[in-house]
């Protein structure tokens, strides 16, 4: 019996399905309001094709729910980027021409022509620890941008202003000393208060986040920390990021995916190579600072950077090789870590 393929376009409010088969002929359609009651609406309706698989655009998106609950089920699930449909669509005898039938037809041919599309899987602890950082990135913003107020304020307040590296301590203790004159300088100082409590407050809430982190990161069991240069939210962003590490067959596929690996641009004889400024940028981020811890404290990174610059290599040119390298060390310790954790369930 051949597979049907059951592309859904998602959006927020409803869900267009379409099954295909594999010569791409449509065989059923149907349109699904999103409430409590759609996931098992769309699998009564898929009953009829015991062999299914489906193919959602977008399964980090507005596809998420829907793709979690298939894939906690047992379904064949798999995620079509919406950079391929679109493509897709603008090969149809349709053109461009977009409407939500049509657009759910498309993400089924790709998944009809495209064996290689990541497959959905349960949500579990990269996932926690991706949410977890995300939060950390957003509660350090917060506080970063609540540290500049607080210093604009007290620098109409003081004379010469408050001191860099402004803390929630340094601010308490400069306040001590403020002996507002006018109406103003008094509305000021009480800004002030405001501000510095809401300072402490967030910094109470990234130290409780990291707590946090630090013990998603335990229950992880990761040996990622033993690399030099990489600490707990850069290790948790890491295995957040890259969750089931076993999708990338090579370590070449991963360095792609963090945009580590410089781009062929070769044309004839000549052999020249870009910077990939593609990728995953907060894993290309990561494994930027790494490099630049290990560059600044010594060690082997140091003097991988050092001898690319003997060999002629610029700066740049010697970083972004370290990074490759980096790379390949990530890659390598997440398949060890994973080797380990199946001989361990075993």
């Amino acid at each position: 019996m051949h597979v049907i393929i059951i592309g859904i376009d998602p959006h927020k409010s409803s869900h267009s399905a379409v099954a295909t088969d594999a010569a791409s002929h449509k065989t059923g359609q149907r349109r699904f309001v999103v409430n409590a009651g759609t996931f098992s609406q769309l699998i009564r309706w898929c009953e009829q094709w015991p062999e299914r698989r489906f193919a959602i655009e977008g399964s980090g998106g507005l596809g998420r729910t829907l793709a979690q609950q298939l894939a906690a089920a047992g379904e064949d699930v798999v995620d079509v980027p919406s950079t391929l449909s679109a493509r897709a669509r603008l090969l149809s005898t349709s053109g461009d021409r977009k409407t939500d039938p049509a657009d759910a037809l498309h993400v089924a041919q790709v998944a009809l022509l495209r064996t290689a599309l990541r497959k959905v899987t349960p949500e579990d602890q990269s996932t926690i620890l991706r949410l977890l950082t995300e939060r950390h990135n957003d509660l350090v913003n917060e506080r970063t941008r609540a540290i500049n107020r607080l210093h604009a304020v007290l620098r109409d307040l003081l004379p010469g202003g408050a001191p860099t590296r402004l803390s929630a301590d340094k601010a308490a203790t400069v306040m001590k000393g403020i002996r507002p004159v006018t109406a103003t300088d008094n509305c000021r100082r009480d800004i002030a208060r405001e501000l510095l409590a809401n300072l402490r407050r967030l910094d109470r809430h990234v130290k409780g986040n990291e707590t946090q982190i630090r013990d998603a990161l335990a229950a992880s069991r990761t040996t990622l920390m033993t690399l030099s240069g990489l600490g707990t939210v850069l290790a948790a962003k890491i295995l957040g990021h890259i969750g089931d590490v076993s999708r990338f067959p090579t370590e070449h596929h991963f360095a792609s995916y963090t945009g580590s690996a410089p781009l062929d641009a070769s044309s004839g004889k000549n052999v020249r190579h870009l910077l990939n400024t593609g990728g995953n940028r907060a894993l290309n981020s990561a494994l930027h600072i790494i490099a630049i811890c290990q560059i600044r404290d010594g060690g082997r990174g140091q003097e991988d950077y050092r001898r690319k610059i003997t060999e002629g290599k610029t700066p740049a040119e010697a970083h972004r090789a370290l990074k490759r390298r980096l790379s390949n060390v990530v890659y390598r310790l997440m398949r060890r870590d994973q080797r380990n954790r199946l001989a361990a369930a075993a």
